[in-house]
């Protein structure tokens, strides 16, 4: 697949040649919603409890006789029909993690990449060049790009610089390209990723697909 490079003035410098293992991708409505599902559940912490009667404190003796007051017949204040008894069937602490296989996982990443690439919401930057943290030129930057909306900026490697120049832009976050994956891609409208950072997203991603296909092929054979 062929992408236009653009530099940080929005002028485009080259066009380079990306893999289709990563960028063109048919897109998988179950394995990229079996994604999500699973993002967003092992970000619960599960710390949510109540007290069932047993624990709540009083209701040691019964409230009334049992009969002759024209009253219901009732055995503690703390039972689950008064105000401040117990919760019956209320949440209790749980570990809401799922588990998802690496490959089902890489290939929601790629579905997510190549659906955005489809639809010109990638941007290839030449490069980043920020000496030290300045919100303002990140700003220029992005208007400059034709970014209105949430952004996510991929870099090759951590750069402290960039993470602060965006700290304080509401709807732009910044990630490595390892620890990129289908849920921080669909939170974001577009995506502006740095050439380093496509090569070595392929290094880790198509490289892997290739291989499959590769040991496949020898199987058939």
């Amino acid at each position: 697949m062929q992408i236009d490079v653009k530099n940080i003035e929005g002028q485009t410098v080259e066009t380079i040649e990306l893999k289709d293992e990563l960028f063109n991708v048919p897109f998988n409505n179950a394995v990229v919603h079996q994604a999500m599902v699973m993002y967003q559940l092992n970000r619960r912490q599960g710390t949510h409890s109540t007290r069932t009667r047993a624990q709540v404190a009083g209701g040691g003796r019964k409230p009334w006789a049992q009969k002759h007051t024209g009253r219901a017949r009732q055995g503690s204040i703390r039972s689950p029909q008064w105000r401040h008894g117990g919760v019956v069937f209320g949440p209790h602490p749980r570990d809401h993690r799922l588990e998802m296989p690496k490959t089902m996982r890489h290939l929601a990443l790629r579905c997510v990449l190549s659906d955005k690439t489809r639809h010109s919401r990638l941007t290839l930057l030449d490069s980043l060049p920020f000496s030290s943290p300045r919100t303002k030129s990140m700003i220029a930057v992005l208007e400059t790009l034709g970014v209105a909306k949430s952004v996510l900026i991929v870099t090759a490697e951590p750069d402290l610089n960039i993470i602060r120049s965006c700290h304080n832009i509401p709807g732009a976050w910044t990630l490595p390209v390892s620890l990129l994956n289908a849920h921080e891609l669909l939170k974001r409208d577009s995506v502006i990723m740095t050439v380093d950072a496509a090569r070595r997203a392929e290094e880790l991603w198509a490289r892997e697909r290739e291989k499959k296909r590769q040991a496949a092929t020898k199987e058939q054979l």
